[in-house]
């Protein structure tokens, strides 16, 4: 399981799905199992580090953050934050204590580790080390505890920026090129691992690109240096004495470190802290699609050959890429010049885009490349429109029902709506039941599901679909029907079924 590594409770964020199945049985928070690395293991690190330790430790701190609030009457919990250490160590402290009948205010502290990028007293730390915290103190190498304010912060690549007032010139790091860094490159990790102070500890990267399901631009650094809870915030050094990441989680079945560790890289935090430092918020890139990946189905259906890039499954009424001509069914397959090998890398490279900036995207559209100039939004203000966006208006549907691809299905009729909580801005026929074991149980559609289009052609009553999918079957090239199906919310997405 992966866990933030700091010092309070493990985080309950997901790990990928595979590497889920695997540890399903391992216990959190289990005390911690210590693991000898092998001779032959030990002799792939890196050795004789103490010069480099001399050139980077006093720009190393350690952080402690702490939270004040104030309980209510009655022993309630009080309101916390989630996603930081603050919100399991309360709920941990009323469910041994049985709530409080004499309410008065209660603290937590969390212990991280970050690291000083400015001589005028710029630290970085990561997000969950700091939370909502009423009060946080800066602890020096050479022993100074400064109070820190925090500059600006960001859940989504987990990352805060820091202002502490010193009266003696602060020792400072640098980022160095997090995409230089090679599997198998020495690292140094220095922290403040259980609370224990300072502590060094080295290894290698051991992979790349990793996904580890944290957050929407997930593209972490792993490395076997010893990482464990109080280490996040920390800095992840090359061998040049550069921050090429920040020890943001681990993988552990203990809570302890058993070589698997995760790091934000530097190219991905660093616009982000420069947002942070000039604006106190994030000003992220908006393209304005909904996306999905593109399995060897959908490829062989859309006619891309392998499976690449990023299929458009909406387009946002409200977003940019609406008014230049973007549609449901396009594959984005390069953004500004840089290639989309999978879906995953679309947001990522979006959000580090300037806000207003005019980009070039390349899709894939009937089989053939299309461009289109896109002037990028900002995300934040795409969030605010979507919370605010209300309902389209009714549009009851013909109550007719039949039967295609081992689905049955019928018109949206209002009681259609009602039984399977269908909004109604969704339009399309409605899928029924399923039958085990067919090609489109297989592909994940269930009854509830409306079918919205097929082969990008819109559908509005049972007739329509039956029709369709009769002229895939009659489609000499024999591809899959490609589906564009929504959920009860309008959420949609591409599913690609062979047609027997």
């Amino acid at each position: 399981m992966n866990h933030h590594a700091r010092s309070s409770t493990p985080s309950r964020s997901r790990v990928r799905a595979g590497v889920a199945a695997a540890l399903a049985s391992a216990l959190i928070g289990a005390p911690l199992a210590l693991i000898e690395p092998s001779p032959a293991f030990a002799q792939t690190k890196p050795t004789n580090l103490a010069d480099l330790v001399d050139q980077v430790a006093d720009a190393v701190v350690n952080i402690s953050a702490t939270q004040t609030i104030e309980a209510k009457g009655g022993g309630a919990m009080p309101d916390l934050p989630k996603g930081t250490p603050f919100d399991e160590m309360f709920e941990e402290f009323f469910k041994n204590h049985g709530g409080n009948p004499h309410p008065r205010a209660q603290k937590a502290q969390s212990l991280g580790s970050g690291f000083v990028v400015d001589a005028s007293g710029i630290v970085i730390t990561n997000n969950h080390v700091v939370g909502d915290a009423n009060d946080i103190v800066v602890i020096f190498n050479d022993g100074r505890k400064l109070k820190a304010k925090v500059i600006g912060k960001d859940s989504k690549v987990d990352v805060a920026v820091l202002k502490v007032e010193s009266d003696k010139p602060l020792k400072t790091v640098k980022f160095g090129d997090s995409d230089k860094a090679r599997v198998g490159d020495g690292v140094m990790a220095v922290g403040n691992p259980f609370g224990l102070g300072e502590t060094v500890t080295s290894g290698i990267v051991s992979a790349r690109n990793r996904n580890i399901e944290s957050g929407p631009y997930d593209d972490f650094l792993q490395t076997d240096a010893s990482i464990n809870k109080g280490n996040s915030g920390g800095p992840l050094f090359n061998l040049q004495g550069e921050v090429i990441g920040i020890n943001t989680a681990i993988l552990s079945p203990s809570g302890g470190s058993i070589g698997i560790g995760f790091a934000t890289p530097a190219n991905t935090v660093q616009p982000v802290i420069g947002q942070l430092e000039q604006f106190h918020e994030t000003r992220r890139g908006w393209l304005g699609v909904r996306i999905q990946p593109v399995d060897d189905t959908i490829a062989e259906s859309l006619g891309l050959g392998t499976a690449r890039g990023a299929l458009v499954a909406g387009v946002d009424d409200k977003g940019p890429a609406k008014p230049a001509g973007l549609k449901a069914g396009d594959v984005i397959v390069k953004f500004d010049g840089r290639e989309i090998r999978e879906s995953r890398d679309l947001p990522r490279i979006v959000a580090s885009t300037p806000v207003g900036k005019a980009v070039d995207v390349v899709v894939v559209r009937n089989g053939q490349d299309v461009t289109k100039s896109v002037t990028l939004g900002r995300l934040e203000d795409g969030e605010k429109v979507a919370e605010a966006a209300g309902n389209e208006e009714s549009v009851v549907q013909e109550s007719a029902v039949g039967k295609a691809l081992g689905m049955a299905f019928s018109g949206l009729t209002e009681d259609a709506r009602k039984t399977y909580k269908i909004k109604d801005s969704v339009k399309g026929v409605i899928v029924t039941s399923v039958e085990a074991g067919s090609s489109a149980a297989e592909r994940g559609l269930r009854p509830g599901d409306v079918i919205e289009e097929v082969n990008h052609q819109a559908v509005e009553k049972p007739a329509d679909l039956a029709k369709a999918i009769e002229a895939v079957k009659k489609d000499s090239a024999k591809k899959p029907a490609l589906l564009l199906v929504a959920n009860g919310e309008g959420l949609a997405r591409f599913v690609a079924v062979p047609v027997e």
